[in-house]
């Protein structure tokens, strides 16, 4: 049994923030159903890179999911679509503000004919404020968001994180409203819509670069590896690599400098206190850029491990997912394509006890369950799904 089994979810997204939302929900067992354009569906089933004729990018973020095809630029399909949301969970969609008001299935009215619905819409700026029709992507977002600007090597030009943190922290937020409405409705029985913008997420996972400037009024910008207020907390060169180093408190610092015996560091003025050595932090750099090269990375780990410091590695993506940290939390997994064959994907990251997720099934071919959901849900015959078809409604 899994925590979510007997929820459904009708999932309007494509691209990245939604499906990573959906695929979240579908991980812990809910029945999520993908909706999408005829002849084209999601817009990353076209990024690359490809296995085959299948992409990657779609399989890996659309796990777990049952795809139908409806052109819900045909008032027939729209009608379609509304009897789905009678028998649904959760409607989840990541169009810009207003799209699916044209479309005649917004909030008001989908609650109109499912009072229980829970409306979820993930967007870059939310469905209210100045900025709502506007269009965004994660690049986009992190620079407005501020991100950017903290992020890079110190002195060096804003940068974009590595990942789409743009994306995926409004996916993680969305998740979250969505669990949390749920939980609402078990009590007052009463749908509710769930408002998630990119943007907002961005600003609410900035921490303590906000906390800095309203307590201190100095604007933060990049500074590379390190921590604003910890130290040494960042990466040194090594013989072969670079190996990072967190030392969150004095007593772990005298601990570092017998380690690497420079027990004189302990009682130096300049870094006796954690405020001192960040204060200080570039002399001490320079002190600890001449300590590091005198070992391998792999050296350092044991003996830094050893002392119980901590410590690690900066992983390229081929030893990430092969450490073995990551291979027993099964964190990734192996699943069989009907077109793609094996393919590799990460796991999940949530670990419940008893009614733990699972990646079972593989991304959808587009409308693979058409038929199947249509029947289940609306009883249609195989003769109406066929004229449905015919008339490009499906």
């Amino acid at each position: 049994m899994k925590p979510l089994e007997g929820i459904r979810v009708l999932d309007l997204t494509r691209v990245l923030a939604g499906p990573y939302t959906s695929m979240m929900l579908a991980d812990f067992g809910a029945d999520v159903i993908k909706i999408e354009a005829p002849d084209t569906g999601d817009d990353s089933r076209a990024f690359g890179p490809f296995v085959g004729k299948e992409s990657a990018y779609f399989m890996s973020l659309n796990r777990g999911k049952r795809s139908v095809t409806l052109n819900l630029k045909s008032s027939e399909a729209r009608d379609l679509f509304k009897e789905m949301a009678k028998k649904a969970d959760v409607v989840l969609e990541n169009y810009r503000p207003g799209t699916m008001e044209r479309f005649g299935l917004g909030y008001d009215a989908l609650r109109a004919v499912n009072p229980r619905i829970i409306y979820a819409a993930c967007s870059g700026f939310g469905h209210s404020g100045p900025y709502m029709e506007k269009p965004a992507y994660d690049v986009i977002v992190q620079g407005l968001g501020g991100l950017m600007s903290v992020t890079g090597q110190e002195g060096g030009e804003p940068t974009r994180v590595g990942a789409s943190i743009g994306d995926i922290a409004a996916g993680l937020f969305t998740v979250n409203g969505i669990l949390m409405a749920l939980y609402s409705r078990m009590i007052t029985g009463r749908g509710q819509k769930v408002d998630v913008a990119m943007l907002d997420c961005q600003i609410a996972i900035l921490e303590n670069a906000i906390s800095r400037y309203l307590v201190s009024g100095t604007v933060p910008k990049p500074i590379g590896n390190r921590h604003p207020s910890i130290t040494p907390f960042e990466a040194f060169r090594a013989k072969d690599g670079h190996v990072i180093i967190a030392i969150g408190n004095d007593r772990l610092w005298a601990a570092f400098c017998r380690l690497i015996k420079r027990e004189d560091l302990i009682a130096d003025e300049r870094f006796s206190t954690n405020a001192c050595r960040t204060n200080n932090q570039k002399q001490l750099k320079t002190v600890l850029d001449e300590v590091f090269p005198t070992k391998s990375v792999d050296e350092w780990i044991e003996t830094l491990d050893g002392a119980g410091i901590p410590c690690g590695p900066i992983n390229t993506v081929d030893r990430a997912i092969t450490d073995p940290q990551v291979q027993a939390r099964e964190m990734i997994v192996e699943i069989e394509h009907p077109v793609a064959g094996r393919l590799k994907m990460p796991g999940v990251p949530i670990k419940l006890s008893e009614t733990p997720g699972e990646v079972e099934r593989p991304a959808p071919l587009l409308g693979q369950h058409t038929e199947e959901v249509l029947h289940e849900l609306l009883g249609m015959t195989p003769d109406r799904i066929h004229d449905l078809r015919f008339r490009k409604v499906i």
